[in-house]
């Protein structure tokens, strides 16, 4: 957002333009098709979704979605170029799926998206916004009281996706169908997030999305208690040769 521009531009930005091509894109709130303006005290931005379609014109091609506070480890990177790589239909996806046990933190709940896959390939993700580690395995909540056991085994999105080039025309095109039905039941908070997208287009036959499975550890900072683990974890990957011990400058 413009808001942090400037200090992303001279943290980030700038470092990274040494060594390839940087596009700037913004997350506007009223970045929404004609006929639609943004309700009356929102402030919260429109979802991952709507994030990945604010960048509908600087990209071109297949591409690649993460989140900016995740560490996905190097494999990880590695299985989505090959298959981002390769010639493939427009309409053929990919996600890298991680163990439900590898993605959780000892110091309180998180949000994963719960696969289902079938020969390969995703056939449903389910956002589950409170789970709980429990020794190997997780639970999840709806409403803080009932539980329901989840095997540490589960592959879940974290939202590391490779897209090819029908993918913006998904997002746009589903966009106000969307809109018009959440915008009456959760006009300042509803969100747009790129599972619902990838789940109605699998339905309706539209696009496939292959699992890259991956066996990574996911390294996050979702609470202030996660901080000290993060920096174990990269230490040891110094040590280690895996990790630079210098960033870019």
């Amino acid at each position: 957002k413009h808001e942090i521009e400037d200090d992303f531009k001279a943290f980030i930005g700038r470092r990274m333009e040494k060594h390839f091509e940087v596009k700037y894109v913004y997350q506007q709130l009223d970045a929404l098709p004609a006929g639609y303006s943004v309700p009356e005290g929102r402030v919260k931005p429109w979802g991952t979704a709507h994030a990945v379609l604010c960048a509908k014109d600087a990209v071109d091609g297949p591409f690649a979605v993460i989140n900016a506070d995740d560490f996905y480890g190097p494999s990880a990177y590695s299985a989505l170029f090959d298959f981002l790589s390769q010639d493939r239909p427009a309409n053929e996806h990919a996600m890298v799926a991680y163990l439900l046990k590898n993605t959780v933190t000892e110091h309180g709940s998180v949000a994963r998206g719960v696969c289902a896959v079938r020969d390969g390939l995703l056939t449903d993700v389910v956002e589950r916004t409170r789970i709980e580690k429990r020794g190997e395995d997780g639970a999840f909540t709806e409403d803080g009281e009932h539980w329901t056991e989840l095997s540490g085994l589960v592959p879940v999105s974290m939202n590391f996706w490779g897209f090819g080039r029908s993918m913006m025309e998904e997002l746009e095109k589903r966009f106000p169908a969307w809109l018009d039905g959440n915008l009456p039941v959760n006009p300042l908070k509803c969100e747009y997030f790129l599972p619902f997208v990838t789940n109605a287009m699998i339905k309706e036959g539209t696009g496939v999305v292959r699992v890259l499975n991956c066996h990574e550890t996911w390294h996050g900072i979702t609470y202030r208690e996660d901080m000290e683990s993060v920096v174990s974890y990269i230490a040891a990957l110094r040590a280690r040769g895996i990790y630079p011990k210098t960033l870019l400058d």
